[in-house]
């Protein structure tokens, strides 16, 4: 049951993303039809909600796979800490990504889509075999789009994108999208590809990675003794 503190943070979230100058409509979009499921987490350095927080996602991702329409996310947001670096942010980012992949390992697959490498141009994060395009929000991050008072970690799927990609509106979707962030953060994001050029990886905490920054996820599905999937 969500109590009124988590309700707070909830509707904090809802009213960051449906500022009008925010420049993803696409997350605005979602918003406007509630295709944005979100979970209230206590301290971010804090493993003890990664259960409850794969559950959520699970309950998402079936939920997900039901429907035909664009623009569904999952909203993973932390209490705390308010006040934190873009530094400490990333470090803390890999650590929960790394707790819900090890864990998901257990039961599930990878998903087979994608490439379970971060290091390859179409590595994508997995959970419960659904590939996610992630997005880390937090009160000190250079690009003001990502500026939101508490940490959070949006799970994008990966295949409403590629659906879209299909159709015909992902390239318009992602003109307006850049355009309106240049804009609003007043510079294009330096950490910017397109899924299949680079790993998305860069792209997930909103950080400024150097030439020799490597990813410190280690996915662990393909190993026998963590995965009682079939293989």
């Amino acid at each position: 049951m969500v109590d009124i503190e988590e309700k707070s943070v909830i509707r904090e979230f809802q009213h960051f993303i449906m500022d009008e100058m925010y420049p993803c409509v696409a997350a605005r979009a979602a918003m406007v039809h509630k295709h944005i499921a979100c979970f209230v987490a206590d301290h971010m350095e804090c493993p003890k909600d990664d259960i409850m927080i794969l559950r959520f996602l699970y309950e998402f991702v079936s939920d997900f796979r039901t429907v035909d329409t664009n623009f569904h996310s999952a909203a993973v947001i932390f209490k705390g800490p308010e006040q934190i670096t873009e530094e400490a942010f990333d470090r803390l980012l890999w650590q929960r990504l790394q707790s819900l992949s090890r864990l998901d390992a257990k039961t599930y697959a990878y998903d087979p889509r994608v490439n379970a490498d971060p290091s390859a141009a179409d590595f994508s994060f997995s959970l419960k075999e659904e590939a996610f395009f992630i997005i880390g929000l937090h009160y000190h991050s250079t690009r003001k789009a990502r500026k939101f008072r508490y940490p959070a970690i949006i799970f994008n799927p990966h295949a409403q994108f590629e659906k879209m990609r299909r159709s015909g509106s992902y390239e318009k979707l992602k003109s307006i999208v850049r355009k309106r962030d240049a804009r609003y953060s007043g510079s294009i994001n330096p950490m910017l590809a397109d899924f299949g050029e680079k790993s998305e990886v860069y792209q997930y905490s909103g950080r400024e990675y150097g030439t020799d920054w490597t990813c410190p996820l280690k996915i662990t599905h393909g190993d026998t003794e963590d995965n009682s999937s079939p293989k």
